[in-house]
């Protein structure tokens, strides 16, 4: 359940191995169990897109429980390309910025994607502070969780990659949820909980406890709920184990979750340490349903019951594990009222809140809410009734002899109640709440114990408030029943518990799910599935005839869908709201618990309907005991503590007339004890015939097997077989007098269980624990009579478990015969000892035992490879032994290992009886001894080969060979079919295409074939020829569309990146598992030496192998038909091994090509790391260090390395990739292994990969030394074929199957014809199998230390040739293509109706001071700048600027190499490969303040719209609407100009145009750039002439005078001019008025 959360931090990935625990279910026995598996998590986060927010510098976090990684920041940008994966090393401090966004999912919900993966999907970034403001951008990453044995599928990196950049159709979301999910809010109501443990488990506490003695200090409980990586809490509740809290924890997230469960968990508070309660989890799946009448999660009001650790106050408590939810809780811990409710947010309302912070509220308490809301729930919280459980132990055996011999009792308890030490009694009628009382009645003496009341029957039941409830038996003294076993002497009296509960009655959510629960059992028939798994095999065989006419998916299907139903039905059955807690049995001895079984209540609850009922309800069930917590695993897990035969019922108080009615009859209820009174007297017949594929319990590998059977308290043991792991005991074991309670008629049909315990016998010490298995023996009452169809009984197959892992098969039959009056001799007769060697032991009886028939095996002998040391000796002198039904055969001895491994005879052959029905057939078993000094022999290692039926040799139908195995007959086969009866008409086709005439002779099911195939060719071929058509025609000085179709262009790359096209086959696995192991005729079986492990202990079968024996077997029938042994050159020395080749040392050129690695685990701190590759065959060695790649984890190697070896001594091709480092050794990333000589041998012809074309010369060319005819011609000589004949009309003939070929081509068309017959080589009869395609194979890595986790992959081949034949041309040139220089120049002309950002100081007019920035994504440090545009009124700019950014482009991958140092500590450059992206952004230039972004554009080179023609007709939807436009690639335009639209997101995170630009983009390549050269902005050389800019675009402290000119002058000359005219005017008043006085003063004195 760890979460892992994706943020996205402005301005400041995760490979995390870690433990996931999956809880699985126990096969032993049906027990819980949770084991902690190590996976790895591998997050690559590619790019980001759309974010939010203006000119960022983002960096992706991602978190996963407690560890945190970082990738690196990238500047200035809102759409960043990473491609980073790192390890978690170390916590980065230092961290500041501001929460873009983040991305939860938890990591069950990655684990169970197909693949396990999420591969290129784009993770939605949502604000957890601000859940109005919708997406705040897109991560593109690839998140894998990896287990053992699990394998990362890559889809092929170049399949069509641009669909993965489209972002809707990829959002990172498991199938069936929504793309765009809303907000909702999750209420977890918390009212209160009850039956807390009383004593204080806080450490304080226990330390007080330990000095002071008695303590009754209360627990301090609160609740914490976790949900999608946050947590919530309620208050304290201090000294109370009845809290009541009434609160409500809220939290918002998406809807539906990524996160599938809420842990809710009652903890104690502490000053020191909190320590947990007890935890439940809610599966949110379980309580909603997405259906069209579905609804959201909904929960409760309910009580949950929680599980943990037994009730017993230690200052430690061992199984503290258990309180956290990990493992099967073993006791019951405390319940609580709980409900769950969603509500999907409206995120436009205002009155939201938006933040995502968990809050906590207080809610009314549950009993005052509406009287409506009374009426319309039909369960209330307070309507408690009466509950009566009753138990009855009918046998108690299997009690593990380590427990002691002092008395046993058993204790029962649900919830509380029947606990001894803080039980509960009946609530109180006023408070309806349960208080302690003394319930807990284990005490009583054992009278009580065995008594029911009298009053207890129906007609006193008013009464039965007397009854004290009795939870426990009796303690009783244990009886031996064997060195292994005690049990308990429960004969005539067998002790009953009984226990009285108060529950709220929700019993009708538990009655569904057992109805569900029924349907599911009869959907699956687990009875059958043993026998449909051996089956199987032999179905597949014979549906391979009749394939023709039943679809080959039909039945797979239909299976699949059933298996879905019935998955779905057992989902739905697991009930979230159960009220009554699960029933615990514990054994006790000297008042220690000591084993539990735990018993869902609803499999014991009663009802009046049958359907109803549980499925144990009534039913004498057997249980078995088993260790508490972490001691249940390991072997201590493995043997049961206590297998008892119960009887269960719980059902309300009111019913209880019926308890009794499902007991075996005879038992009755009295004062006296109840007792027995039909006593049934059996004998049980175990025929024990044979186990296979056992455990090895010795340190040899081998074991040393015998079975212990139980029945009742009565048990045996088979004989010890000594050192084998498939012992045939051929053994009857007869239990007499067996006594059985109960009547005939239930017994028959429901006998007690069989336990079969297989151990191995040591010589000294305790005999070892193998498995264990499980029967039912089929019962013959003594009226019945012993004959067909039921007696005699067949052998089964039994599956062996030990702990969770299988442990073998056991093949034997089980019959209980009853003895009637007559006694023993009614029975059917058992015949005496066979065998006198084997003393008294009687075999397995003639009608059960399988029917025996001669078989021949024959056994080819190959060689011996890598065998270790035995007691720290080399093997030196090694011989195999075959053994097989008693009979065996022993192989040459080899004198030398270390000189020669391979045998000098090669066949051997040994007869022995085996049973005729192939399933009974006992296993093969190979040994390898080493034969040292003085006749001593050292056991190195064996094999056992379970399953014989692939040896078995069927001969060749001569009828039916050609129909099956070539499945296409030619004419020539024509009266062979006559024969048949088969309507076969002879056609006479006469093709015209295009000029070119075929005549075939052929038959109409091949025709169809034949012509689509040269209908293909054909087209091929017209359009190599219109392509050269077309380049005579190219026009001179015309630019080359495509640089690729340039046939001098082409390379071994080109065929790789086409590989889709199907020029080569680029397998995405290893070549052996395409191939089947190459185990065609050769077979490669692991020795195993030591003891075997489990799955719990976590040890790998991968060490113990020892070595390795080559070979195989074929056996059949005696006497085998005469004609195979007649044919020409039959050699009898060989048998059926004819024709193989012989098995002399050979010398071989092997030739080793690494393409590249991908994924590989980062091993440096930066999360990089430096790889190079080594290649190891024999003892040579060949390192490549010194051209190792610097800080990748995807690099490209393209290297081929020669080696000679000799087979078979050095066979075992390493290639591994290491990690360079400046210090210290360099570390191993991965290495893969690879058998060359099961290769070189195959009939696959794995020696060389046969090309799709013949060419003598090019990237292309054929690398085998043997051309095609002469492979062909080996071949059917080989194959002692007829052929092959080449006719005219491009006709080959080969075994009577005619082959067309092309006619039209000049040279060697022979080998243009054998070529066609090789690449269908499968459709040869008889002899024919698909040959191995020219190839790249992409194998896992994996590291010794880190066994079943990939660490990467790699992709390569290998070729082979011998060095006895002409030498191989030199190898093919596979180096990494160097990346081509490219000088993109772009021209920014003009720009438009840009936003205006500025106020004018003085007319207060808007403008904007506007240049345009550039740069190639990857190259920010060299971005580059237009000059400003000044005060622009229009959002127009002039600028007629050049950017020229010079690039390396890797034309076939579309993307740019870039080469620098990471750091100026780095040592040295890392090459990165990011897309061609080009972005341009307008920018508004301010002096004294930060410049303002305003918009950008950014345009992938590859396919970007075209540019309008004008402003006008350029609009945001270019940017909108880019899937739909038709798009364009600069690399094939190479000149392309137009109008492009600027974007910005605004306040409501939506897509506004923020202006648009006139841009001309030109791509050169670096010899034309050099050719014709162009300067920078405006410079020479080829200077771009000056904008006509408007005069007004200047800056004014530059040039005042002419900035008031134009500022002032320009807008309010006119007012100027009033201003000037006025003041002119009121200077001619004023001048009056001043004057005018004296003026008038001297007229009137007359002066």
């Amino acid at each position: 359940d760890s979460g892992l959360t994706v943020e996205l931090v402005k301005g400041k990935v995760i490979v995390n191995t870690f433990f996931a625990r999956r809880e699985e279910r126990r096969k032993d026995g049906g027990m819980r169990f949770i084991r902690e598996e190590r996976k790895k998590i591998s997050i690559t986060v590619v790019e980001a897109r759309q974010l939010v927010g203006l000119n960022m510098d983002p960096v992706v976090c991602v978190e996963i429980g407690d560890d945190k990684k970082y990738t690196s920041m990238k500047e200035s940008t809102n759409c960043p390309y990473y491609n980073e994966v790192s390890v978690i090393h170390s916590k980065n401090l230092l961290r500041s910025g501001t929460l873009v966004g983040t991305f939860k999912l938890d990591v069950g919900t990655v684990y169970s994607q197909p693949e396990h993966q999420f591969y290129h999907k784009w993770a939605t970034l949502s604000d957890p502070d601000d859940i109005t403001a919708g997406c705040k951008g897109y991560i593109k990453c690839d998140i894998a969780v990896v287990g053992k044995g699990d394998n990362i599928k890559t889809p092929h990196k170049n399949v069509l990659f641009w669909q993965y950049n489209v972002v809707e159709g990829n959002l990172l979301l498991p199938e069936g949820v929504p793309l765009e999910r809303q907000w909702a809010r999750f209420y977890v109501k918390i009212y209160r909980a009850e039956g807390l443990p009383k004593m204080n488990t806080s450490i304080m506490a226990n330390v007080k406890k330990a000095f002071i003695g008695e303590n009754r200090d209360l627990v301090d409980p609160y609740v914490q709920v976790l949900f999608a990586g946050q947590r919530g809490k309620t208050s304290v509740q201090k000294s109370s184990y009845e809290p009541i809290w009434n609160e409500q924890v809220v939290f918002t997230e998406m809807f539906p979750p990524l996160c599938k469960r809420m842990k809710v968990q009652i903890r104690d508070s502490d000053k020191v340490n909190d320590v947990a309660i007890g935890t439940h989890f809610i599966d949110l799946r379980k309580i909603a349903n997405d259906g069209d009448k579905g609804f959201l999660p909904t929960m409760g009001p309910a009580w949950v019951n929680m599980y943990g650790s037994t009730r017993q106050y230690t200052l430690m408590d061992e199984h503290q594990d258990l309180n956290e939810g990990l493992g099967e809780g073993v006791s019951f811990r405390a319940r609580l009222l709980i409900s769950v409710a969603v509500e999907i947010l409206d995120t436009t309302s205002t009155e939201i809140v938006s933040s995502t912070e968990v809050q906590v509220e207080p809610v009314s308490n549950i009993s005052e809410v509406s009287a409506d809301w009374v009426v319309t729930i039909h369960w209330l919280p307070w309507k408690i009734e009466e509950f009566f459980l009753f138990g009855s132990f009918l046998e108690a055996t299997m009690i593990d002899r380590k427990i002691g011999d002092k008395p046993i009792s058993f204790e029962v308890t649900i919830g509380n109640y029947g606990n001894q030490i803080d039980g509960v009694s009946k609530p109180s009628a006023a408070k309806k709440k349960k208080k302690e009382g003394g319930g807990g009645g284990g005490e009583s003496d054992e009278e009580e114990s065995e008594l029911i009341q009298q009053n207890s029957s129906e007609d006193e039941a008013d009464d039965d408030g007397d009854l004290v409830s009795v939870s426990s038996s009796p303690p009783m003294k244990p009886v031996i029943t064997d060195r292994n076993y005690f049990h308990l002497p429960y004969f005539e009296k067998k002790p009953c518990i009984y226990i009285k509960s108060w529950w709220q009655d929700q019993r009708r959510r538990l009655y569904n799910s057992n109805i569900m629960d029924k349907i599911a059992d009869k959907l699956s028939c687990y009875g059958y599935g043993s026998i449909l798994m051996q089956q199987r095999e032999s179905m597949g065989q014979q549906a391979k005839l009749i394939r023709s006419q039943v679809k080959r998916n039909t039945v797979r299907d239909k299976l699949k869908m059933v298996q879905n139903f019935l998955h779905r039905l057992r989902f739905l059955a697991d009930e979230p709201q159960h009220s009554i807690p699960d029933v615990f049995v514990w054994m006790m001895s000297s008042n220690k618990r000591i084993a539990y079984a735990r018993i869902p209540s609803k499999d014991i609850l009663y009802s009046i309907v049958d359907e109803e009922t549980g499925k144990d309800c009534g039913k004498v069930k057997a249980v078995f005991l088993r260790l508490p917590g972490k001691k249940g695993f390991g072997p201590a897990g493995w043997t049961v503590q206590a297998k008892m035969e119960m009887y269960l019922w719980l059902g309300l108080n009111k019913q209880r007339k019926d308890f009794l009615s499902g007991l075996p009859n005879g038992f009755e209820e009295n004062k006296a004890p109840r007792t027995g009174s039909l006593k049934q007297v059996f004998q049980l017949r175990a025929h024990m015939y044979q186990a296979r594929s056992l455990f090895a319990a010795d340190s040899s590998g081998l074991s040393d097997p015998f079975a212990r059977v139980f029945f009742s308290t009565h048990s045996q043991v088979t004989e010890v077989l000594s050192e084998t792991l498939c012992p045939t005991w051929d053994q009857l074991l007869v239990f007499d007098d067996v006594e059985l309670f109960g009547e005939a008629g239930e017994l028959r049909d429901d006998p007690p269980i069989i336990v079969v315990e297989v151990y191995d016998q040591d010589t000294v010490g305790k005999a070892e624990f193998i498995g264990r298995t499980f029967a039912k023996p089929i019962t013959k009452m003594c009226d019945e009579h012993y004959g067909p169809p039921r007696f005699p009984p067949q052998l089964e197959y039994y599956q062996i478990y030990r702990g969770n892992s299988t442990a073998g098969d056991l093949l034997a039959a089980f019959e209980l015969l009853q003895i009637g009056q007559g006694g023993r001799a009614e029975l059917p007769a058992i015949n005496g000892p066979t065998d006198s060697d084997r003393g008294p032991i009687l075999p397995v009886p003639m009608g059960i035992r399988p029917v025996l028939s001669r078989y021949r095996i024959e056994v080819l002998f190959w060689g011996l490879r890598d065998l270790k040391r035995v007691n720290l000796a080399q093997v030196d002198r090694p011989r195999v032994d075959i053994e097989c039904a008693g009979r065996g055969v022993q192989s040459a001895l080899i004198v030398n290992f270390k000189k020669n491994p391979n045998f000098s005879t090669l066949v051997k052959w040994f007869e022995v009886d085996l049973p005729e029905n192939e399933l009974l057939h006992p296993p093969l078993n190979i040994r390898v001894v080493d034969c040292r000094a003085f006749g001593r022999y050292t056991l190195v290692g064996s094999h056992a080969v379970t399953s014989l039926r692939r040896f078995i040799y069927s001969p060749p139908d001569k009828t039916q060979n050609n129909w099956a195995s070539a499945g296409r007959p030619t004419h020539t086969m024509q009266d062979t079919f006559l024969g048949l009866s088969i309507p076969i008409t002879r056609f006479y086709i006469f093709v015209l295409f295009r000029g070119i005439q075929y005549h075939v002779f052929i038959l109409f099911d091949t025709f169809v074939r034949l012509f689509r195939r040269s209908l293909s060719y054909l087209q091929n071929e017209e359009e190599k020829e219109e392509k050269k058509k077309k380049k005579k025609k190219k026009k001179k000085g015309e630019v080359e569309e495509d640089d690729e179709t340039d046939e001098r262009m082409l390379d071994w790359w080109s065929k790789y990146f086409a590989s889709i096209e199907t020029l080569m086959e680029v397998y995405n696995k290893e070549l052996e598992a395409e191939y089947d192991n190459f185990e065609d005729w050769l077979h490669t079986f692991n020795l195993y030496r030591g003891k075997a492990g489990d799955d719990d202990e976590a040890a790998l079968d991968d060490d113990r192998i020892v070595g390795r024996f080559k070979g195989s077997m074929c056996m059949y029938k005696l006497p085998l038909s005469e004609e195979i042994t007649r044919e020409a050159g039959f050699d009898p020395n060989m048998g059926m091994f004819q024709s193989i080749p012989h098995n002399d040392p050979i010398n071989v050129l092997v030739r080793v090509f690494v393409v590249r690695a991908t994924d590989l685990h980062p091993a440096d701190v930066n999360g990089k790391a430096d790889p190079y590759v080594v290649i190891k065959l024999g003892k040579s060695e060949l390192k490549d260090k010194e051209n190792y790649i610097s800080k990748q984890l995807n690099p490209v190697f393209g290297k081929a390395f020669d080696m000679e070896a000799t087979f078979p001594m050095e066979s075992m091709l390493t290639v591994s990739v290491y990690d360079w480092d400046l210090v210290g050794t360099d570390d191993l990333i991965g290495e893969t292994k690879i058998d060359l000589e099961n290769r070189y041998y195959s009939k696959h012809r794995a020696t060389c990969g046969i090309a799709n074309n013949y060419s003598v010369h090019g990237y292309n060319m054929w690398r085998d030394p043997m051309k095609p005819s002469q492979i062909l011609a080996k071949l059917c000589k080989e194959g002692k074929l007829d052929g092959p004949h080449y006719g005219p009309g491009g006709r080959v003939k080969v075994a009577n199957r005619i082959f067309m070929g092309a006619t039209e081509i000049e040279d060697e068309t022979d080998e243009h014809l054998a070529l066609t017959v090789l690449k269908h080589w499968e459709e040869i009869p008889r002899v024919g199998c698909k040959l191995i395609p020219e190839h790249v194979e992409t194998r896992p890595l994996f590291h010794p230390e880190k066994p079943g986790i990939e660490q990467g992959r790699i992709e390569m081949w290998v070729d082979m040739f011998p060095m006895d034949m002409p030498a191989p041309g030199p190898a093919i040139d596979i180096s990494p293509r160097k990346p081509k220089k490219y000088e993109l120049r772009v021209v920014i002309w003009n720009t438009d109706e840009v936003i205006l950002e500025d106020d004018d100081y003085f007319t207060g007019e808007k403008s904007s001071d506007i240049f345009v920035r550039g740069w190639l994504k990857g190259q920010q440090e060299d971005k580059q700048d237009t000059d400003v545009h000044y005060h622009s009124l229009t959002g127009e700019g002039n600028f007629n600027w050049r950017f020229v950014f010079p690039f390396d482009y890797l034309m076939a991958e579309e993307k740019i190499v870039i080469s620098k140092k990471e750091s100026m500590f780095s040592w040295d450059e890392t090459e990165y490969k990011i897309p061609a992206r080009l972005t341009l952004q307008v920018w508004d230039a301010d002096h004294f303040s930060a410049d303002d972004f305003l918009g950008a554009i950014e345009l992938d080179l590859n396919r970007f719209p075209r540019g309008a023609k004008t402003a006008k007709q350029c609009s945001i939807g270019m940017v909108q609407n880019e899937a739909e436009l038709p798009c364009i690639s600069i690399f094939k335009q190479k000149r392309v100009k137009g109008w492009w639209p600027f974007v910005a997101r605004d306040e409501n995170d939506e897509m506004e145009l923020t202006g648009k630009v006139e841009a001309e983009l030109h791509l050169m390549s670096a010899e034309e750039a050099e050719k014709s050269p162009v300067g920078l902005g405006r410079n020479e050389p080829d200077p771009l002439e000056k904008p006509n800019r408007p005069d007004t675009s200047l800056m004014w402290f530059v040039n005042p005078l002419k900035s008031i000119r134009y500022f002032i002058w320009h807008n309010y000359r006119w007012l100027i001019l009033k201003a000037l005219g006025l003041l002119l005017l009121l200077l001619l008043l004023g001048l009056f008025l001043y004057s005018f006085p004296g003026y008038l003063v001297k007229k009137m004195l007359g002066a």
